[in-house]
């Protein structure tokens, strides 16, 4: 059998270019029992809409019985005040965890020896001998003198 008629509707169905009329003869030759093999592949689109209508999903008391389930008033819960706060309770305690966590961790990074002082560096004020000794003077660390040399500087 020739079957371009229907290729050249499929093309069109293709382009949005056919009819009401021309979809439902695509709708009608897809039905068919014997479809060729080469057009087998676009027979579950054009098929789906009629297989749809045949299937009957809902039975014939499925109104009665969702307007039984509307009728029936379910059991009222009581709810503690405890059953309430609970999910608080949780939060608060997941909130603790991390805060205790992360305060945990900043004390173990900021637990770093303290840096070696400088020789360079001056210092004011009473030496760590005479704190530590409890002694009564308080020693003085004396200023190291640098020699400032002279500058030649470019008079104007």
């Amino acid at each position: 059998m020739d079957y371009k008629y229907i290729e050249q509707l499929l093309e069109r169905y293709w382009a949005c270019e056919t009819t009401l009329e021309e979809e439902e003869i695509l709708r009608a030759f897809f039905c068919q029992t014997e479809v060729p093999a080469h057009l087998q592949r676009y027979r579950s689109l054009f098929v789906y809409e009629h297989e749809e209508k045949r299937m009957e999903v809902l039975g014939e008391d499925f109104d009665q019985k969702i307007l039984s389930m509307v009728d029936e008033k379910p059991a009222a819960r009581t709810i503690s005040l405890q059953q309430r706060l609970r999910p608080l309770f949780r939060a608060a305690a997941v909130v603790a965890i991390i805060l205790t966590l992360g305060n945990a961790m900043q004390v173990t990074f900021d637990d770093e020896p303290n840096p070696v002082p400088e020789v360079n560096k001056t210092q004011v004020g009473p030496s760590v001998a005479a704190v530590k000794n409890d002694s009564s003077k308080v020693e003085e660390i004396v200023k190291p003198t640098i020699p400032q040399q002279e500058t030649v500087g470019l008079q104007q």
